[in-house]
């Protein structure tokens, strides 16, 4: 039997009165609430350290120009560093690898401390030296700033408790028993994934001190590679390393870190007027 239906091809597309619809946008997503932003605090270390350690003022000036040269700037610093390590310190042992990775974490992690200790004198002298309300306001917020310490060296005060060999701590892990080891660990592994990344942001967000003022980050920034700088010269780091090389190397970080910071407080001046003499109210 011949095919039954319609002969005739159907209807072209979009045939019909009315032109063609474009689809419906999709609905923007529902902002999370409080509770919601703490329970994925709890499950996501890497989500609570973007909460706690990037800048979170509503009215703060972000420029994206800069957050790319930040971010071209610290993939230049790690190239640099692998180039160096490769040339000079070559690994070819997992053991060799694990000593390169380990000294690397103690560069940042020492550059977080010294970043610890140096900005905290900053910050009161940058308050004590505003004039009228602007003192108290940038004292309330340095709160955060401070926060965002106390949550770093408080997630790395869980590493001694799980691995110190000291007698009282051994002792508060035999007191614990094994439930109590689970949560340790549980917590440690928390622990770990909020620290480096935690370390990772506080060295680009300097602590999120742009919540205190935006000149505040490259002062801060400039402050801690030549500080670096010279706890390298004192402590002989890379003495294996030729003497040209070692200079480039030494002085590439600071120079590039310092060119960056003065033309981020150009550009924020003379994009959003914001100057270390407005920010001070002179």
């Amino acid at each position: 039997m011949p095919p039954q239906g319609y002969p005739y091809p159907g209807p072209p597309q979009n045939w019909g009165p009315y032109p063609p619809q474009p689809p419906f946008p999709r609905p923007p997503r529902p902002p999370l609430t409080r509770g919601q932003r703490i329970l994925k605090c709890v499950y996501n270390p890497f989500y609570a350290a973007q909460r706690a350690f990037r800048p979170s003022r509503p009215d703060a000036v972000e420029d994206p120009t800069v957050r790319k040269i930040q971010m071209w700037r610290t993939g230049l610093g790690i190239a640099a560093w692998l180039v160096l390590v490769m040339s000079y310190k070559p690994v070819d042992t997992a053991k060799g690898v694990e000593t390169v990775a380990s000294d690397k974490f103690d560069q940042s992690w020492i550059s977080t401390l010294v970043l610890v200790c140096a900005f905290p004198f900053v910050i009161v002298l940058f308050a004590f030296a505003a004039q009228g309300a602007l003192r108290g306001l940038y004292l309330r917020r340095s709160l955060k700033s401070f926060g965002s310490v106390a949550a770093l060296m408080g997630s790395m005060a869980t590493f001694p408790l799980a691995v110190a060999p000291d007698p009282e701590t051994a002792g508060f892990r035999d007191a614990i028993g094994t439930p109590g080891m689970v949560v340790l660990i549980t917590l440690c592994a928390w622990s770990l994934g909020f620290a480096l990344y935690g370390i990772l942001l506080c060295l680009m967000h300097v602590f999120r001190t742009a919540n205190i003022h935006e000149v505040l980050p490259p002062i801060l920034a400039t402050l801690l590679v030549w500080v670096m700088a010279a706890l390298d010269v004192i402590n002989n780091e890379n003495a294996e390393v030729p003497v040209l090389a070692r200079i480039v190397f030494l002085l590439g970080a600071p120079v590039s870190v310092t060119v960056l910071s003065c033309w981020e407080l150009h550009r924020l001046r003379t994009y959003y007027n914001l100057t270390v003499r407005q920010a001070l109210g002179r």
